[in-house]
């Protein structure tokens, strides 16, 4: 292991079902056979830095005491991340509610659970003090990203996935040092429209370095004092495109743990999010890095 990721986030069962499309207000369909996957965006990202290789990778997160948690925690040692500071709480584990149409696309709706009453312990601060990059995402408590901002060592990377979108207060802007957006999260935080150079650019006045991911597009790295790069994507048939963000921000972190620049690590991790799409679930798809080299030197 060359460097060391904590993931502080939220881990869910997801209740998934393909259906023929989504529905709308007030609308009943059929859908298929239901899957009950591993997932959440902080477990997801935590399975995805794991299986990069070269990062000791730590899950910063809160579980219930009930059957869904012990699927989660089998999952996260199965990839191999550190799961001894997860905190067990009295409320029951985080569930994620998800459709799946024909081609690929998700809608989700997610009953945080457990991951609304985390709140980081002794352990976890001392943890997050000693790793390389500290990932956080927004599907659990502001104040414990800031937490987590607040434990890092100097020259530590502060990297926030800020999805689900909303707003964010001044004083969280302040402590990150890296932000990965999707186009419309970007669009909602720079409260503008515009081509993703143009967002990047809004965001830059906020944050050192963003990153802009663009589907099948592949992504824009956009750092201060640099030229904006773009990062062409990888044409693949998409299957199912839960967790594909996830799977990205996950490689990404273990990338820049390893020393990698941002450029490279985002080509990296666009790889690894392609491979994501064409298999179901989100956990489950993440792929090894060995998948990933050898998709790269296609």
């Amino acid at each position: 292991m060359t460097g060391q990721v904590v993931v502080v986030g939220s881990a869910n069962v997801d209740l998934v079902v393909e259906v023929p499309r989504h529905p709308g207000g007030g609308e009943t369909i059929l859908g298929g056979d239901l899957r009950r996957n591993p997932g959440g965006k902080g477990a997801n990202q935590a399975v995805a830095a794991a299986r990069a290789g070269g990062a000791e990778t730590t899950f910063a997160g809160a579980l219930g005491t009930d059957e869904s948690a012990e699927l989660l925690l089998a999952s996260l040692e199965r990839a191999g991340v550190r799961t001894d500071l997860v905190s067990r709480v009295d409320a029951p584990t985080g569930t994620a509610l998800i459709t799946v149409s024909p081609d690929g696309e998700n809608a989700i709706v997610v009953a945080p659970g457990a991951n609304a009453r985390l709140a980081l312990t002794d352990a976890q601060l001392h943890r997050i003090a000693h790793a390389d990059v500290v990932l956080a995402q927004l599907e659990i408590p502001l104040g414990v990203v800031r937490a987590a901002a607040a434990a890092r060592r100097p020259g530590a990377v502060m990297a926030l996935n800020a999805a689900p979108s909303r707003d964010l207060p001044a004083d969280l802007w302040d402590v990150v040092d890296l932000l990965i957006v999707n186009e419309h999260e970007a669009a909602d935080l720079a409260r503008t429209g515009g081509s993703p150079e143009g967002l990047a650019g809004v965001l830059l006045d906020r944050v050192p370095a963003v990153v802009i991911t663009l589907g099948a597009g592949g992504s824009l790295v956009a750092e201060r004092d640099a030229e904006p790069v773009r990062i062409p994507g990888k044409r693949v048939a998409a299957v199912d495109t839960t967790g594909a963000g996830d799977t990205f921000c996950g490689v990404l972190a273990a990338a820049l743990a390893r020393g990698l620049a941002l450029p490279e690590a985002a080509r990296i991790a666009g790889v690894a999010g392609a491979l994501a799409v064409t298999r179901p679930g989100a956990q489950d798809a993440v792929p090894t890095a060995a998948e990933v080299a050898e998709e790269s030197a296609k």
